[in-house]
């Protein structure tokens, strides 16, 4: 009972609670001399939005992964290594969430159903057993982390807030993955690989939008 109710408070704060970090908002170095960032044109905030609207889904979908992964183990050392990366990831849900409003920009509307969806991914990779879900975080981690690089791509080259988050973010997930990696993960077969990898495509690709 006492897991469930943690569940549901992850899923209420998550959802309907503004994150805090624990860790200072990423800041981009500044260059040498100082330089005036120039401001983002309207298209150049709209792409740097939708693109923030999506790593916001992720970290929304963090926090319901590793929820669902806690809830499924009887393992108090997983339990506690999922409950560290989960706070590491509420940085990301806080930080997300400060620059989607700098930008003006708003959160997916689905973000319930991202959860939903993500919670119940998680628990059933938990009830598979503990190095197939740690081989679940090594592999979603992977796949956060390339997206996270193409982010950075696409971002317009002078939104140095932006780029500053996401690289901070891709080094996270990057330790992350790593940890699991180190605590026993399995190697997941390639066509799980794959259908993750579609799954997360269907969501960025909604989010981007909606």
């Amino acid at each position: 009972m006492e897991k469930l109710l943690s569940a549901a408070d992850v899923a209420l704060r998550t959802l309907f609670a503004s994150a805090h970090a624990s860790r200072p908002y990423p800041t981009a170095t500044a260059p040498n001399p100082p330089q005036p960032a120039a401001p983002l044109s309207p298209q150049e905030r709209a792409t740097s939005g939708a693109l923030m609207r999506v790593n916001h889904v992720g970290e929304v979908c963090a926090q319901a992964l590793y929820a669902g992964q806690a809830l499924a183990t009887g393992n108090a050392g997983l339990q506690t290594q999922l409950a560290q990366a989960a706070r590491e990831e509420t940085d990301h849900l806080a930080w997300t969430q400060q620059r989607l409003a700098e930008l003006g920009a708003r959160p997916s509307l689905l973000n319930p159903l991202w959860f939903a969806g993500a919670f119940a991914l998680g628990f059933a990779a938990g009830r598979l057993g503990d190095r197939i879900s740690l081989g679940f975080v090594v592999e979603t981690e992977n796949q956060v982390e390339a997206h996270l690089a193409s982010h950075l791509d696409r971002l317009p080259a002078n939104d140095h807030a932006s780029r500053a988050l996401v690289a901070q973010m891709q080094c996270d997930e990057a330790a992350h993955a790593a940890q699991a990696l180190h605590a026993g993960a399995a190697v997941l077969p390639a066509p799980v690989k794959h259908l993750m990898a579609t799954a997360a495509k269907v969501m960025t690709g909604t989010a981007h939008y909606i």
